[in-house]
């Protein structure tokens, strides 16, 4: 089962695959005026703006509601894999996957917000959304709805578990015992429990719990590794010029790993950041706005925070410490610093590098907190989907089953292992990312019109421009159509 696993990870993670991601980061980012750069200022302005409604969450809700999708075990545990298996210039290839992945990410949040519909008092949109609406295709559509549902619902959960019961088990010792031949794991038990708690609210407890979270989490974690950072910061000019020079095949140790440095890189980058992936444009559309664009900036922001802020974090202190090990294309160690140690202890390991007594329990916490909110944030990606495909025929049992099943899922996740998680997870990001990246690009001239349209409007001195689809030509934009209707 392991090597069918495998072998259908590496087909849906062919070169194709990122390529198709590579090029579109490129085309948007040249589209768009390159506006990582250009409209950052705007981006931090529009992030704490705008208000709650009774249907839809503030701005900050859904970038923390997308930003709990991203920052999880790829932060942490996603940064080691790439080292481990690309070396340290994967890292060099994660940041340039995230800053061409941030028009990518702000294309596909913008298109959320047009397409977004209120069902059952709760704004609901994402790439099914506007396949159909807006390029007309229903089964394409549905295809997608289909795969996120297996892969947010079933797919996805396991790694996040999984690296929670790892790194809790690695710290405190946690004893595994068996219940009539069920293997019961503690961590496991008290994930679903929270969970359980959280699902059964809805999107706005959903958005509550993230707004809360999120911040603390990437807080407490960013000052812990700022402070290894600053006490070995001497180190800093030389990790830097070792990332560099393996990136560019200038580090004699590492050429024999020089493709998958790139591969890696790009693989774990697009996990890390899930820009293009289609997850974050279901919390998008879930924010108050008066333009889609707004949202859109806002969400090309979180892709900063969690790859070039975090997992660069996350990077800077494995190198510094040397707390990691780099595998040969042929499976043998290359580097190896930590012996017995695989790519799920890298970062645990460097924290307790400066300090011993706490670092694997903080490291163990932190990432239990990074990997609960994403877990979160997978279930409202599932439901948001089954929402699309039933509407209201028979959506209240579906939703049930697939609680059930996602909490089985997640408490599967804690007691299998770290490769097979990690693998059943790629597949399920792989498909998500083939079917919408090419969505995208064939909406980038109706994406094109809504951006011209949203700048256009703050040349004239508008300060905070409205979206009316019917000026613009845009159909089946339903939700827009009735708020201007309501508001004139």
């Amino acid at each position: 089962m392991d090597e069918i696993i495998n072998s259908i990870s590496n087909l849906v993670w062919s070169q194709a695959l990122i390529f198709l991601c590579v090029s579109a980061g490129l085309y948007f980012s040249f589209r768009t005026g390159f506006l990582q750069i250009t409209y950052f200022k705007r981006m931090l302005r529009l992030l704490f703006s705008g208000n709650e409604s009774e249907s839809g969450i503030t701005p900050f809700q859904a970038f923390s509601l997308a930003i709990s999708g991203r920052v999880g075990t790829g932060n942490i545990i996603g940064v080691a894999t790439a080292i481990a298996m690309g070396g340290p210039g994967a890292v060099f290839w994660m940041w340039i996957i995230a800053f061409l992945g941030s028009a990518s990410a702000f294309i596909e949040a913008m298109l959320g917000q047009v397409y977004k519909q209120k069902i059952d008092g709760e704004y609901r949109g994402g790439p099914a959304y506007y396949i159909e609406k807006g390029l007309g295709i229903k089964w394409y559509a549905i295809v997608f709805a289909v795969i996120t549902i297996l892969s947010c619902g079933f797919l996805l959960p396991g790694v996040q578990s999984n690296s929670i019961s790892s790194s809790l088990n690695n710290a405190f010792q946690i004893p595994a015992t068996e219940f009539a031949g069920i293997p019961i794991n503690y961590p496991g038990l008290l994930v679903i429990g929270l969970l359980a708690l959280i699902i059964f609210g809805g999107v706005k407890r959903l958005g509550k719990a993230s707004e809360f979270i999120v911040p603390f989490m990437a807080c407490a974690y960013i000052l812990m590794v700022m402070v290894i950072i600053f006490l070995n910061f001497e180190k800093l000019p030389t990790v830097l010029s070792l990332i560099v020079r393996s990136a560019f095949n200038q580090e004699s140790l590492f050429s024999g790993i020089f493709g998958m440095a790139i591969a890696w890189g790009i693989k774990r980058g697009i996990y890390s950041n899930e820009a293009g992936q289609g997850t974050a444009p279901h919390a998008a559309a879930a924010a108050e706005v008066n333009h889609p664009v707004e949202q859109g900036l806002v969400q090309a922001f979180s892709v900063y925070i969690d790859t070039l802020f975090i997992c660069t974090a996350t990077a800077f202190m494995i190198l510094f410490t040397g707390q990691y090990n780099v595998n040969g294309e042929d499976g043998n160690l290359i580097v190896e610093n930590l012996k017995g140690v695989d790519y799920t202890g890298f970062t645990q390991a460097a924290v307790s590098k400066n300090f011993p007594s706490i670092g694997n329990g903080f490291v163990a916490i932190s990432l239990f907190f990074f990997a609960f909110t994403t877990i979160m944030a997978y279930y409202y990606y599932a439901e948001t989907n089954i929402t699309y495909i039933l509407k209201k025929k028979n959506k209240r049992i579906a939703i049930w089953i697939l609680r059930i099943g996602f909490l089985t899922a997640v408490y599967y996740g804690t007691i299998k292992t770290a490769d097979t998680a990690w693998a059943v997870g790629d597949i399920g990001v792989g498909l998500m990312a083939w079917v919408n990246v090419i969505a995208i690009l064939l909406m980038s001239g109706l994406a094109m019109k809504i951006w011209k349209d949203y700048r256009n409007q703050l040349k004239t001195g508008v300060r905070s421009p409205i979206f009316d689809p019917k000026k613009l030509g845009i159909k089946n934009a339903d939700f827009w159509e009735e708020k201007l209707k309501d508001e004139n």
